[in-house]
């Protein structure tokens, strides 16, 4: 699984709100990538964070293979998970400083999925300074980056990801946590970081990654390294896999009937099924607003013909080979992808190569020529899995209770997360003393218009989805985006960026 991406407000002027259009905040046009000010006395003068301790990781912003433009001051390569000198587990990061005045004192963690895959996907194709998305020439400049915004930190964790280097040792989520907690504090004090404001946001898998990190930094107290403030999560796994997938599996179909192009039989058949499994009723009686209380345990999908989700998966790959279960509206050809993996199936035609496993891109960014990068390791990253019940039933309604603010969005086109069975955890969640929401969510989601800008990186604007906000916790859903929120709304991901520190109202 992949993930997210920024302001098109930066590119407009302002902030609007999701809800009444009203200006939160002026803004000036798009700011010089180069950094500005709030140097350290030991600094180079032409970087913000560029000293003796950091300069092993420094990279060239202008020498990114295949890149023809300055992608401006960042620093990339690995950082141990602890202080101990012999410690052999390490993470891999790329980070960017923002040039924005209102983000410098605060960093912004993206994490992917999986469990193991790159959250450099997010930086490639979502949310970073650059992109190359599939089936384009070559990189372009991401206007709606969320450097825009504040200083980024892309992360490949857990152990096992990407460059990472070491061993596998983590049995929990509670153990991934407390890892990038290490890694995080030897990051803090290499550049000299502390006291930032801690945002920390991702997709996917990232809904258990996410919320017990933040668990772990608001249990830590210690505000000089670990000062949270918000989260935000994409299409995230919160919840039972079934909850997620069976359940929502037929309404899904219902509702997005003309894409999918199944014949009436079939339409039949599956409807007969799920009416007989039980997910008909269990969605009709338990998605409500406000709920009637702590959700039963949803139908067993091993029941002979109880497996919707997966019929439907498979009917629809013969009516469309290309189809995409991150995004059902792909259609034939498959699309190159310079990270091998455009969607259900991994390609990489004759003669290409993955981005990241070229000896050039890892000179560039400082990571190591012996690992064979894959955007997703085939490779355990937990061992031997991960034991932690999902966060909806255990950390994530009392890391809401102590952020400022959070946010989970979802993308409509997305089967591998469903809306619905997002919405039923949420339902079955009890957090400042209630449970779940107690209206459905029906306001617009609006995203400000603004000048098309290069072919390149067009985004819509408009409204684009609905949200909904109660005791802290904001709901979004984008009716054109899939898993993937950065392949198809950029300034769509952008605004939550903004949102998630509160920098534009949102009720």
């Amino acid at each position: 699984m992949r993930a997210l991406t920024c302001l098109v407000a930066l590119s407009v002027g302002y902030l609007v709100s999701g809800t009444n259009g009203q200006i939160a905040e002026q803004r000036d046009p798009l700011p010089l990538q180069r950094p500005l000010g709030g140097l350290h006395e030991e600094q180079d003068s032409e970087f913000q964070y560029l000293t003796q301790q950091t300069r092993p990781f420094q990279v060239d912003g202008k020498k990114i293979p295949d890149v023809d433009f300055d992608v401006g001051e960042s620093y990339a390569g690995l950082m141990p998970i602890s202080s101990d000198p012999h410690e052999s587990r390490k993470l891999f990061f790329w980070f960017f400083p923002t040039s924005d005045t209102l983000g410098k004192d605060e960093i912004t963690i993206w994490l992917n999925g999986g469990p193991g895959c790159s959250s450099f996907e997010g930086l490639l194709q979502e949310n970073g300074p650059f992109l190359w998305q599939p089936g384009t020439f070559k990189p372009v400049k991401n206007p709606w980056s969320w450097t825009n915004l504040t200083n980024m930190i892309w992360v490949e964790q857990p152990v096992g990801t990407g460059f990472s280097q070491g061993t596998p040792s983590a049995t929990s989520e509670k153990d991934v946590a407390a890892q990038f907690l290490g890694f995080f504090k030897q990051f803090l004090d290499t550049f000299k970081m502390s006291n930032k404001k801690i945002y920390i946001t991702g997709e996917s898998y990232a809904g258990y990654y996410v919320p017990y990190i933040a668990d772990a930094m608001f249990n830590a107290r210690n505000t000089k390294y670990y000062d949270v403030q918000s989260t935000l999560i994409y299409d995230p796994v919160i919840a039972d896999d079934t909850l997620h997938t069976q359940v929502p599996a037929v309404a899904f179909l219902d509702y997005w009937a003309p894409l999918f192009g199944l014949d009436s039989s079939f339409m039949a058949d599956i409807h007969f099924r799920a009416n007989r499994c039980g997910y008909t009723s269990y969605l009709k009686d338990f998605l409500v607003f406000p709920p009637l209380g702590t959700l039963p345990f949803p139908p067993d999908p091993r029941t002979p013909g109880c497996d919707v989700f997966g019929d439907i998966f498979t009917a629809a790959t013969v009516a469309n080979p290309c189809f995409n279960i991150y995004n059902i509206a792909t259609m034939c050809p498959l699309l190159w992808d310079v990270l091998g993996f455009p969607g259900s199936l991994a390609y990489l035609p004759p003669g290409a190569k993955i981005y990241f496993n070229r000896k050039d891109v890892k000179q560039a960014i400082h990571a190591p020529l012996s690992v064979q990068w894959a955007e997703c390791t085939d490779n355990p990253v937990f061992n031997p899995a991960d034991t932690s019940p999902p966060s909806s039933v255990s950390v994530l309604p009392s890391v809401i209770e102590r952020s400022k603010r959070t946010i989970i969005s979802q993308g409509m086109l997305d089967m591998r997360i469903i809306t619905n069975g997002t919405l039923l955890a949420i339902q079955n969640m009890t957090w400042h003393g209630m449970m779940g929401f107690q209206s459905e969510p029906k306001d617009g989601f609006f995203v400000p218009y603004h000048p098309r800008g290069p072919l390149g990186t067009m985004a819509g604007a408009g409204i684009m989805g609905v949200t909904h906000t109660e005791r802290n916790l904001t709901w979004v859903t984008v009716q054109l985006a899939g898993h993937m929120y950065g392949l198809l709304s950029s300034q769509t991901s952008c605004s939550f960026n903004a949102r998630t520190r509160n920098r534009v109202q949102t009720n």
